[in-house]
């Protein structure tokens, strides 16, 4: 019987896709579920949801709920992470801040100065979980689903000897739309894809060896195909290769799509980030009244595994079926152009030994190049947090690509100053 932590459980709709994923799993459905959260509503009714689900399918799996995170550490094997420090009202105020100062961000989980305050609020805690896995259940492997991805694991790894991986979903949702875009069965299709977190590439697009991307680059000519994507096919056109994250996150993480509102305009149309955090409350309000009508229907519920990786990765551990995720791991020589020791998001063989990723080599040297502008940033936010280097956090704020496009140095100094005493005390600096 696998013990499951779960730390961040009350992100309710997220919560449940895992959980489901877990028990649709014939040799999975004796675990036992320790959930935590902070917000004792919200952990109870994922809890109740979940009780619901064991009891109505006569599973074996145990549900239990705890707002002490110590105590649903102790003796787990597996601990999923998905917390999200501050809540909305701190990336709202990310995102307000910024744009006062002409950073427009789509989302600000991930990169830039909201990616920037994000990993400040997020990383502190995460050393915790790991200080006290550590002393709880040492052998535990830490999966991690919290943003800004790339800078949590990298310093995870750099602080501690904890097993982790970071996992995503950009490849998964990403290789479905490409087999659309298409016109090919899903099942039809291979793709090797590596890079960075939001940054990851489809190196190989492939239907029985023969490559996919001359029909790829046919389909842009189609507006119903191009429109939506329009930032990931202008970076596949000019620089060959087809990109992991969405139009809307990728237009922050280079210097072409966001310096200005005409800008913006041609090729996101109505993405900003103001809209975005209102439409992200609307939706978890929305959910969460979903949630709480499954808990009282008596109608039986609906399954079905989704293509998140979590569940993938503890049945090929627990029965030894091996799998292929994507994952970001520490790059200890697997990507070469890219620096030692920072977060690679690549294929991962996963068995009863773990997690193993794959050596990729070399990327196309424009592709590194990419990749290389936004480590630069992940380094100094690591590191910043890490040794409470506030100059180390204005410093990636200052080389993040599209601020630097558009802010004078004295500019980026007086809003990162900003931004990080809007955080009050999620800031450990």
């Amino acid at each position: 019987m696998p013990k499951i932590a779960m730390i961040g459980a009350g992100s309710v709709v997220f919560a449940k896709r895992l959980i489901t994923d877990v028990l649709s799993w014939p040799e999975l459905q004796d675990s036992a579920f320790s959930l935590t959260d902070i917000d004792s509503n919200r952990l109870e009714m994922i809890a109740s949801l979940a009780r619901r689900m064991v009891k109505e399918r006569r599973l074996p799996a145990q549900i239990e709920t705890t707002l002490d995170r110590r105590e649903a550490l102790e003796g787990a094997d597996y601990v999923v992470v998905t917390v999200l420090i501050g809540g909305l009202d701190h990336i709202q105020k990310d995102i307000e801040i910024g744009r006062r100062y002409g950073i427009d961000q789509a989302v600000g989980d991930t990169l830039g100065p909201g990616g920037v305050m994000r990993a400040v609020r997020t990383i502190p805690v995460l050393l915790d979980i790991c200080a006290d896995m550590a002393e709880l259940c040492p052998q535990a492997l830490l999966i991690n689903y919290s943003n800004p991805m790339a800078m949590n694991c990298w310093a995870i790894s750099r602080a501690t000897k904890i097993k982790a991986v970071g996992l995503c979903h950009s490849v998964q949702h990403t290789s479905h739309l490409l087999a659309e875009f298409v016109g090919l069965p899903y099942e039809e299709m291979a793709y090797w894809v590596a890079g960075i977190n939001h940054q990851a590439w489809f190196l190989r697009f492939e239907r029985k060896g023969k490559s996919l991307y001359p029909e790829l680059f046919a389909a842009m000519d189609d507006p119903s195909v191009y429109d939506p994507e329009r930032v990931r096919f202008e970076i596949m056109r000019h620089f060959g290769y087809f990109v992991t994250e969405s139009t809307r996150h990728m237009s922050e993480y280079v210097p072409y799509f966001r310096r200005t509102g005409e800008l913006i305009e041609r090729y996101l149309g109505h993405y900003r980030g103001v809209e975005v955090i209102s439409r992200y409350r609307q939706s978890h309000s929305e959910h969460y009244a979903e949630v709480q009508r499954l808990i009282a229907s008596e109608e039986p519920l609906e399954w079905s595994r989704s293509d998140e990786y979590c569940s993938y990765i503890l049945h090929a551990i627990e029965t030894n079926t091996p799998f292929r995720i994507n994952g970001n791991v520490t790059n200890s020589g697997l990507i070469t152009n890219l620096p030692a020791g920072c977060c690679v998001e690549v294929p991962c063989l996963v068995d009863n030994t773990g997690i193993n990723p794959c050596y990729v080599g070399d990327l196309p040297p424009q592709l590194a190049a990419i990749n290389r502008t936004n480590i630069n940033v992940q380094d100094l936010a690591a590191k910043g947090v890490l040794e409470q280097d506030c100059k180390a956090i204005h410093q990636a704020v200052a080389l993040d690509p599209l601020t630097s496009a558009i802010l004078p140095l004295d500019q980026i100094e007086k809003m990162t100053a900003e931004l990080l005493a809007a955080g009050g005390k999620y800031v450990r600096l």
